[in-house]
């Protein structure tokens, strides 16, 4: 025997793999693709129409340092120029005044004036490069080389204060010198030759040396070149804008949006609570997913899928029974509890019901036991017949009026379930109930799920959801193993977690999932706080042999049927339509 139920591992590292996987959950949200994409389109719409009569002008400046000699290699003109306070010089209102000067630009449009203008330092570089954005090609021209030009005449301004500055201070300080040499000349030539001339003139020469030291310091700073720099690139009219253009636009803007898109869908699934792949479910539940029932017939369609046109169901189910009955652990004792995890049990009645008829199938002789004592539906949606055959657990309390003397569950109705092809297996239908954990937890209950003891033979067990009664839990120690039937979109990891526990705790194994999609009319996250209402879903039917119409069982609180009452599937009536609709559970 294969033993299939083994708590998942974690999967091979396979790169290709783990990116498809991430891919295929990605778009899984849409319509945050689209939404990202659709921002995108619109900004690319806004960039084409905005950037459409943009057009940009440039010219380059180098600077040059002032030197009386242009051509000594020792001069390094980035020692001597703060690149990046020539920028900000270039960008001032000084600057920009005089070019508004030049332009005849009013005080109204000297912001204007000033925004359009942007200047830059390519790296290495002593090269300002003033670029300027208008509305035409020649307003963006001419503005460019009226800024660039305005600049160099502030920095020849501010280069010339700078030397006039520098050499008046040294006539300041040369001017009381050379009067007080003047003095001392005349003093020296009436004085009579001896030791004090001699002395008077050794100080006229220390006071020509500091008088001509001065004289050549002001020489030197007058013949300095003052050329602030040159204009090696001047501005000419772009030939066309300077936008990206329409399509251009949509493209960016299209790449853009669906880089945002892909982020958002990343972040949304990140924190999305709900499992984002079978592998997840697998983890959570540490049991393999047996199944995942195809989209179009999960919901609204049969009860029992053999016979349909549309085979991929009957054979999804068929798959399902398959790899239980290859279980070891299920092989063994041959029980099988059918749970949902909340909300509407609709789907697990069909899993369970079709798994039946699939064991059935292979020469099994199979019981289901519905022992949802809530909302019991099972025996007005399936073709039955009251012929009972007596290896099941059939108890003393029918009486020769077909009325039933014990009203607790299992009174020992037994009803056997027409599969068509795939043969035909026996029905305990449920019965609303006083104290439904002590009619679970009875002997005679205990007794007819026992018969999966005798040879040949399997019992399939149909639960409430497990997170909404404590029903399944109190059948997990006779039952063991549990198969979990849950929209992945529609239950939380942690909710899956927490059956497991449940079950464990029990004593009893989750021997796989069956996944399936939403039910028509169901959005996710439906039925988080309880049991579903038995919807419409099931119609009327006929009975086989009454010709009465048969009433479909509404969810009422719980309590026990009188005696006289006329019970659905008690045996007095048959069903044996095929194409009764599911009800809501």
């Amino acid at each position: 025997m294969i033993e299939t139920n083994r708590p998942a591992a974690a999967p091979v590292d396979d790169e290709p793999d783990l990116l498809r996987d991430q891919f295929r959950q990605l778009l899984r949200y849409r319509r945050l693709i689209g939404a990202g994409i659709g921002i995108g389109l619109l900004g690319g719409v806004y960039l084409g129409i905005s950037t459409a009569d943009t057009y940009v002008a440039t010219a380059d400046i180098v600077l040059r340092a002032p030197t009386d000699d242009p051509f000594n290699p020792s001069l390094a003109p980035d020692k001597a120029i703060n690149i990046g306070s020539e920028r900000q010089v270039a960008l001032s209102s000084s600057t920009a005044n005089e070019a508004a000067k030049k332009l005849g630009v009013g005080a109204s449009d000297f912001a204007a004036l000033r925004s359009g203008l942007q200047v830059t330092n390519p790296p290495q570089t002593m090269v300002l490069r003033f670029t300027y954005t208008a509305d035409s090609p020649k307003e963006a021209a001419k503005r460019a080389n009226a800024m660039s030009e305005a600049y160099l005449l502030k920095r020849l301004e501010s280069l010339d204060a700078t030397r006039d500055k520098m050499v008046k201070g040294y006539k300041e300080q040369r001017d009381p010198i050379a009067k007080q040499l003047d003095e001392l000349s005349k003093e020296i030539a009436r004085m009579p030759a001896g030791a004090g001339r001699d002395a008077a003139s050794s100080s006229k020469t220390d006071l020509q040396s500091e008088v001509g030291g001065y004289n050549t310091k002001i020489t030197k700073l007058e013949a300095l070149d003052m050329t602030p720099g040159r204009v090696t690139s001047a501005a000419t009219a772009p030939p066309g804008a300077d936008g990206p253009g329409i399509i251009m636009s949509l493209a960016l803007g299209a790449a853009v949006g669906l880089a945002l898109g892909l982020l958002a869908a990343w972040v949304r699934l990140v924190f999305d609570p709900a499992p984002r792949s079978e592998g997840d479910v697998a983890r959570a539940l540490r049991a393999p997913v047996l199944g995942y029932l195809p989209r179009d017939r999960t919901g609204g369609g049969p009860l029992l899928a053999a016979g349909e046109a549309d085979p991929r169901l009957a054979e999804e189910y068929r798959s399902v029974a398959f790899r239980l009955a290859y279980d070891a652990r299920f092989a063994d004792r041959r029980r099988l509890l059918v749970v949902a995890p909340r909300g509407s049990s609709e789907t697990a009645a069909a899993v369970a019901v079709n798994l039946a008829a699939s064991f059935a199938e292979t020469g099994k002789d199979v019981l289901l036991i519905e022992a949802d004592l809530r909302t019991p539906v099972l025996a007005s949606q399936l073709p039955t017949d009251a012929g009972g055959r007596p290896r099941w657990s059939q108890t003393s309390g029918t009486s020769a009026g077909g009325r039933h003397s014990d009203t607790e569950w299992p009174d020992g109705r037994q009803l056997v379930v027409d599969a068509g092809e795939s043969g035909s297996f026996d029905l305990i239908p449920g019965e609303r109930a006083r104290n439904v954990p002590r009619s679970l937890t009875s002997a005679r209950a205990t007794r007819l799920i026992s018969e999966a003891d005798s040879p040949n033979s399997t019992v399939v067990v149909l639960a409430p959801p497990v997170l909404s009664y404590a029903d399944a839990l109190a059948l997990v120690d006779r039952v063991d193993g549990v198969l979990v039937v849950c929209d992945p979109r529609a239950v939380h990891r942690t909710d899956l977690s927490r059956i497991r526990e449940l079950i464990s705790g029990a004593g009893g194994t989750v021997l796989g999932a069956v996944l399936h999609a939403p039910l028509p009319g169901e959005k996710r996250g439906k039925g988080k706080g309880g049991p579903a209402p038995v919807g419409p879903g099931a119609g009327p039917g006929t009975g086989a042999k009454s010709g009465k119409p048969v009433p479909q069982p509404q969810p009422i609180p719980y309590e026990v049927a009188e005696p006289e009452q006329h019970i659905p599937g008690d045996g007095t009536d048959t069903v044996a339509l095929r194409t009764v609709r599911m009800g809501r559970r």
